[in-house]
Parts: structure tokens; C-alpha cells; sequence
């Protein structure tokens, strides 16, 4: 296994980038809630199923107030504007854990925000500590397919990411966040193949394609069927039909190698 350092890391909030205004990642996990015992009195040794998914999610950022209607050089909101109004509507998150290259690791989660905490210290320092929680799929780890933020200026099939193993028979969950668009309309959908579009050419995945976008920023989250086949290369396409300019987003996948229940 390949170590490296946590630098060049990234933080995508509800289709904001946060990772200029983000110091730490101060928590991120998941798995199981707990187990519940299920031992049965003709059994000799203890049986346990697990119980719900969880996921967590708590960072450090820096007070930046800045919006782009405060001044014409900004281009989005910065983390102050996006994280202080608290909604009590699940928010998206994803955290690239590594460099912006296809099939790197992404920690992404539907969750509620629980908090915005800021502390002054005697220096004059200001930072806010936030902290999420997931709601209903707890936190999962997904392979980015974009390198990164992708910036789309026409309808684009993406590089295909091998994902091994050949296919898997029980679905997937991807994640997209939408930082930027330009246009009338704009879709993005996953396309799967056997061998990479060689004998076996490129078709859409069932359930692959997020809602159509007509304006930005924001996020999705889409699932297939739980018992669906899932190939071994997957790639990002966009199309229209209204037209479009530009469209910057991220994709990450999660395919299931064993059966998942949320």
C-alpha cells in the first residue's frame, strides 16, 4: 500500500469549495451504530447482526465572510456565508483524502450540520470548529470519477476508471457536487463497460444519472438497485439539450462488493 502525506486535500460542501477556508479535518468515520445479539438458545456461541449505518464528519475552518456580492473579485461564497445560517436541511459533504487524481479516495455523507462554534484566542486568532452527522446512508468511502474538480465547456464522455475485480452484482451509490454552471441545462450520468469500450461499448448505467441541472452550486446523491450488476470500468458523461457553457463538478462512486441496506 502506497502511504502519502495529507496534503492536497479538498472539502466540498453543498456544492461550495470550502478547502481554502478548512484547516483540519478533525474527525471522519463511520460504520456501524452497533450490533444487536441475536443468539438463539439452541446456539453455542453468540450471534450478532449489525445495526444502522453511521457517519461523522468535524473540521476546523476559518472565519471568511466574503461573498460575491461583497466584492466583485469572488467568485462563490466563502465558509462563514455557507456554514453560518445552520439549516436544519441535510447538507452534502465530500472529502477528497488525497490528490485530485481519478480513483482517488473521497469521504462523502448526507448529514445534518449540529454545529458553528467560533473561538477568539488571545491572539486574535479566530477559527470555527463544525461538526456533522450523517442522516440515513452513514458515511461512505467512494472512488473520485473526476480528477478532481472537472470542467466541462460541452457534452463529454470522461476518462474510465478500472475498478477491478470485474463486475459486482449489487449496485452502487455516487455523489456529485456541482461548483459552477453556465447554460440552460446540463446532465451528468455514469456509463459502465466490461473491458474499457472495446468489445464491450459504453452504455448508461440503470439509475446512473443524477437530476438534470439547470443552475449552481449544489449536490446530489444517487443509488441503483441493490441486486443491480455493475461493471468493471465506469466513466462521467455530460449531455444536453438545451446547451451549456461550462460545468465545473465532482463525481465519486461507491460500488457495493457485498449486498448494502440503508
Amino acid at each position: 500500500m502506497t502511504k502519502r502525506s495529507g496534503l492536497g486535500q479538498a472539502f466540498y460542501l453543498g456544492g461550495y469549495d470550502l478547502s481554502g477556508d478548512t484547516g483540519a479535518g478533525d474527525e471522519i468515520g463511520g460504520g456501524l451504530a452497533g450490533t444487536q445479539d441475536v443468539t438463539g438458545i439452541d446456539k453455542s456461541a453468540y450471534e450478532r447482526v449489525g445495526l444502522l449505518r453511521d457517519g461523522r464528519l468535524n473540521w476546523t475552518s476559518f472565519f471568511n465572510p466574503e461573498t460575491a456580492a461583497d466584492d466583485p473579485g469572488v467568485t462563490e461564497d466563502r465558509a462563514h456565508t455557507v456554514l453560518s445560517s445552520l439549516p436544519t436541511t441535510d447538507r452534502h459533504l465530500m472529502w477528497r483524502a488525497g490528490p485530485a487524481a481519478l480513483g482517488g479516495a473521497a469521504a462523502c455523507m448526507v448529514a445534518k450540520q449540529i454545529d458553528y462554534n467560533p473561538t477568539r484566542g488571545a491572539d486574535g486568532s479566530l477559527t470555527i470548529s463544525v461538526s456533522s452527522q450523517a442522516n440515513a446512508f452513514g458515511l461512505e468511502w467512494c472512488d473520485l470519477l473526476t480528477a478532481g474538480v472537472r470542467t466541462d465547456t460541452e457534452a463529454t464522455d470522461g476518462a474510465s476508471l478500472d475498478l477491478g475485480t470485474g463486475s459486482t452484482a449489487f449496485g452502487l451509490q455516487a455523489y456529485l457536487h456541482v461548483l459552477a454552471f453556465d447554460g440552460t441545462d446540463v446532465t451528468v450520468k455514469l456509463q459502465e463497460s466490461s473491458d474499457d469500450g472495446g468489445a464491450d461499448t459504453w452504455a448508461d448505467v440503470t439509475g446512473g444519472a443524477f437530476t438534470e441541472i439547470t443552475a449552481g452550486p449544489g449536490a446530489q446523491r444517487i443509488q441503483t438497485a441493490r441486486d443491480q450488476t455493475v461493471e468493471q470500468y465506469l466513466r462521467v458523461v455530460t449531455t444536453t439539450t438545451g446547451g451549456f457553457t461550462s460545468l465545473s463538478f465532482v463525481v465519486a462512486v461507491a460500488r457495493n462488493d457485498l449486498e448494502v441496506l440503508f
